[in-house]
């Protein structure tokens, strides 16, 4: 069921305090210096001066002008930040504190205030096992907000199912110039490498693994029906068995190490954060580390 408008309103409102002292205090600076600009654009024809690179000469304004004239260029800071969104069943799965998706909201808060900013476009893809939602990135705290209103206001998706192949080959459809692409999700999924592939040649892709202390260790509750969020399947389980602990954490080792792959194989730095934690400490390391990377 949906929020009210003045539900919803207040819920964003609320985000937005939270999120400010973050965007103000520990990421000022930061998305300005690791995120880079697309490259140099050509600014202007200026006339030739002694010790100018000749290899910037115009031709063809030089023989115009019957003068030497070089290009001059400038470097091109605006960006475009695109959030990619998981709003399947399984990211409205969460512990005591939060969901998946409550932590996604504010995580994705921080990143678009960031965003504005830097004087940065930011857009939004929602996404199921089909795209739910799609914001064409902009500038503004407006378009901020209703970003906000989005993530808020998706309680219950039309599609329970993930598929994140289909999000990352509509990213990259939509994505005309080089952009800045967080895939926010649990990766509950397979068979996604081709599109990360594709999408991480034209952009710089990162991506945030969502994960529940529920998820990594096994309750000791006896028999518990345990219903999957994405296809209401129910299926009794002994929690207590020694071969159930065993047989979970074998395929849940499997699942990660081939997400693992098809991410390392794609170039794509990762950022893994628990729900049950604050998000700001596994995204500062990350600035961080990327700057460093810069500086070297």
């Amino acid at each position: 069921m949906s929020l009210t408008t003045q539900e919803l309103v207040k819920k964003v409102r609320q985000i937005e305090i939270k999120t400010r002292g973050l965007v103000n205090h520990i990421f000022s600076g930061e998305y300005h210096s690791v995120f880079k600009g697309r490259g140099m654009e050509f600014s202007e024809v200026r006339e030739y001066t002694i010790g100018d690179d000749v290899r910037m000469i115009d031709w063809n304004v030089s023989a115009r002008m019957n003068k030497t004239f070089v290009k001059t260029f400038e470097e091109e800071r605006e960006l475009t930040l695109l959030l990619i969104v998981d709003v399947s069943s399984s990211n409205n799965f969460g512990g005591k504190t939060k969901t998946k998706m409550e932590v996604a909201t504010e995580l994705c808060a921080t990143l678009a205030f960031s965003a504005i900013k830097n004087s940065d476009k930011v857009g939004l893809i929602l996404f199921s096992d089909k795209v739910e939602k799609y914001l064409p990135p902009k500038k503004g705290k407006q378009h901020v907000f209703r970003i906000l209103r989005e993530l808020v206001n998706n309680i219950e998706p039309k599609n329970k199912l993930t598929n994140i192949s289909n999000a990352l080959q509509y990213a990259n459809r939509v994505t005309k110039k080089r952009a800045i692409c967080f895939i926010v999700s649990d990766f509950i999924d397979s068979d996604f490498s081709d599109s990360l592939r594709i999408l991480s040649k034209r952009n710089d892709v990162i991506a945030i693994k969502l994960s529940d202390l529920l998820e990594r260790e096994i309750p000791k509750i006896g028999l518990v029906g345990v219903r999957d969020s994405e296809n209401n399947s129910i299926r009794y389980v002994d929690l207590n068995s020694i071969r159930t602990e065993s047989k979970y954490y074998q395929l849940k080792y499997q699942s990660d190490e081939e997400q693992k792959k098809i991410i390392t194989r794609a170039k794509v730095d990762t950022i893994s954060i628990k729900v049950e934690e604050t998000f700001w400490k596994p995204l500062t390391r990350f600035f961080k580390n990327r700057e460093r990377k810069l500086n070297w």
